[in-house]
């Protein structure tokens, strides 16, 4: 069953798998044993690779060309947790701390340039893990609306305006339509909100007001998500890591391939992938790159 569907997506998105390690790399300006567990990576329209890790002795955010060479990094001393990294479409960095609930929004060269603090984090045993206790990712919807997901603990979807006011927030724990268990990820495509409900093993859709749309749990136990080039990409665990593709109305796969790690996924509008090796994959220290032919 897996067998077919992965010849499928080989064919159809002609990937190749170009295993670019973090560990490996060239990292130029940073020891190749300063770089801990690399939670999440992105990418901007240049090529530039984001690189968001856990280690001490080197900056948290790291950018990488696509030789592995660094070109400039920043973040030391700003981070508790860092979660998830993702790039906008002016090209300003954001970062979401899993440890403080704190989003943090950058240049392309690592000037701050807006901090959102979300609070209400989650204590003792309401957090999902003793060191994850706040937000796990943010999406950007139509004029300068953040969406951010606040799962290891709290289990709801909060709005911010552009400037950092808050709008609005649902959800609740639980199994029911609008709860969850870890919302870890999420992505936005036209008046549509994707949630990976970690814990739920689902993918459940609301319009940008809130409103529940429906659910899909055909997608394996969905960590991080992405829309691009017209489909949904997941990235999930089934008995593996696996990277879906999906399709954005129907829920249907369309292809798939194995991953490195499920914790964190970025595709580009040409369609290059790039994946952590994070939390059950096969490199935590590391990523992939995967350039289409």
């Amino acid at each position: 069953m897996f067998g077919i569907r992965v010849f499928a997506i080989l064919s159809v998105l002609c990937v190749a798998t170009r295993a670019q390690d973090a560990s490996r790399l060239p990292l130029e300006q940073v020891p190749v044993n300063s770089v801990a567990t690399v939670s999440s990576v992105a990418m901007d329209r240049s090529g530039t690779i984001y690189v968001l890790q856990r280690g001490e002795k080197a900056d948290p955010v790291i950018a990488v060309n696509k030789e592995g060479q660094t070109l400039r990094s920043w973040g030391k001393g700003m981070f508790t947790v860092p979660h998830s990294v993702r790039v906008d479409a002016d090209g300003n960095v954001w970062t979401v701390d899993a440890g403080s609930s704190v989003i943090l929004k950058f240049t392309p060269e690592g000037k701050k340039l807006q901090e959102i603090s979300v609070g209400e984090m989650a204590v003792g045993d309401k957090c999902a893990f003793p060191t994850l206790c706040g937000t796990t990712d943010i999406t950007f919807g139509p004029n300068g609306r953040l969406f951010i997901s606040d799962g290891y603990g709290n289990a709801r979807i909060l709005e911010y305006t552009a400037g950092g006011k808050r709008v609005k927030m649902w959800g609740s724990a639980g199994t029911g339509p609008g709860q969850f268990q870890i919302p870890h990820g999420i992505a936005y495509q036209g008046n549509t909100l994707y949630v990976a409900d970690r814990g739920n093993s689902r993918v459940q859709r609301f319009d940008l007001d809130g409103r529940y749309l429906g659910e899909w749990t055909n997608l394996g136990r969905p960590f991080a998500l992405k829309v691009s080039g017209g489909a949904l990409w997941v990235s999930t665990m089934f008995m593996k890591p696996t990277i879906l593709k999906v399709e954005l109305t129907t829920g249907k796969i369309l292809g798939q391939i194995e991953s490195p790690g499920p914790h964190s996924i970025d595709v580009s509008e040409s369609g290059e992938l790039a994946a952590s090796g994070c939390c059950g994959g096969s490199n935590p220290n590391g990523f992939s790159w995967f350039k289409t032919r």
